[in-house]
């Protein structure tokens, strides 16, 4: 693999942001078998208000062109989250108006987290699935794709990696911060 891929750029400048992150959701708790449903509660709703506030103005953005080539309606998780939120008993909320997506480099970079998210919910799904208590839990967020999550994964680092040249990498990159600030700051 080439290391001028969009996927590998981002991938190498955004370690600290997704480990961030990481830490603010306490994924460790996920592999050492302490995550709680409190704890489970808190990630869906951090992941409700990215999706809520993200998922409409990213999709905007999107080109039908690029949104043909990665089957963009099938990437749509906010009614996902609000199945896990009725389940959880939990409300829902309105979106803040003010979060604007640029143009479509930003609408990827954003995208790039949403999907990386789901590569990571899959691990996620299947590690709580084995913590005692989450053993009847159904995962509509976390299991979205359930077993074409790494061809879903593949085909969308296609497209990016396909769609701009070095040239627009920052502005993608841009929209990758926007992301993972949003999810920092929750």
């Amino acid at each position: 693999m080439t290391a001028n891929l969009l996927s590998e750029y981002l991938k190498q400048n955004t370690k600290q942001f997704h480990d961030d992150v990481e830490a603010k959701f306490q994924s460790q708790k996920i592999f050492d078998k302490s995550y709680t449903l409190n704890d489970y509660r808190q990630i869906i709703w951090f992941n409700y208000l990215f999706h809520l506030n993200y998922e409409n103005k990213a999709f905007a953005a999107i080109s039908e062109e690029t949104a043909s080539a990665i089957n963009l309606d099938s990437r749509r998780k906010i009614h996902l989250l609000e199945i896990d939120l009725k389940s959880l008993d939990m409300e829902t909320s309105e979106a803040n108006e003010e979060i604007s997506v640029k143009n479509e480099a930003e609408a990827l970079g954003i995208l790039y987290v949403m999907e990386g998210s789901s590569l990571g919910g899959n691990v996620i799904k299947k590690q709580l699935s084995q913590n005692h208590e989450f053993i009847d839990m159904d995962f509509h967020f976390f299991g979205c794709y359930g077993e074409k999550t790494g061809e879903f994964w593949k085909n969308f680092k296609e497209v990016l990696d396909n769609k701009f040249s070095a040239s627009h990498y920052n502005e993608v990159l841009t929209g990758v911060q926007k992301a993972y600030d949003f999810l920092k700051n929750l």
